[in-house]
């Protein structure tokens, strides 16, 4: 596959089991891999992680005809704060690898992603799960004590 050209119908189905044999192999070795969910019809991965500072972290893994597009509901839409709280993201994203916070449906606030399809393996697959979470336990409890300040106080990493 070269330049823009979308996948091969076979070129998908052997990334998506290649998807399928990591997930498996991670919730037998990982003990913070919960689970995963499979959706066909949209080619769709949902990998859940038990985190410490945000209980639950999940990530959406969609293969596409080109990219693997990956994301991760951080927070709800911030109550009070706002312009800080969206600052302070903004300023994070810029020592992010991998990812990047971004505004989604509602304003809430989502970690996203994508890489070409002729990219993946257990590694990329490694390093966009452990980034989603690094990066959740890090800046979670920072984003929330900004937006939330009078509910979640906590001070800013």
């Amino acid at each position: 596959m070269s330049g823009d050209a979308p996948a091969t119908p076979e070129q998908l189905s052997a990334v998506g089991e290649l998807i399928h044999r990591w997930a498996a192999a991670e919730r037998e070795r990982n003990e913070l891999f919960l689970n995963t969910e499979y959706q066909p019809e949209d080619r769709r991965w949902i990998v859940r992680l038990r985190g410490e500072e945000k209980a639950i972290i999940a990530v959406w893994l969609t293969l596409r005809e080109r990219t693997l597009h990956y994301e991760s509901y951080f927070m709800p839409a911030p109550e009070e704060n706002i312009p800080a709280c969206f600052e302070y993201l903004l300023r994070v994203n810029a020592r992010l690898f991998a990812v990047r916070f971004a505004i989604g449906i509602e304003d809430a606030v989502f970690l996203l992603g994508q890489l070409p399809v002729t990219t993946v393996d257990e590694d990329q697959l490694d390093r966009i799960i452990g980034s989603i979470y690094a990066y959740s336990e890090q800046y979670f409890a920072s984003a929330m004590s900004i937006g939330f300040e009078s509910r979640f106080r906590r001070p800013p990493r």
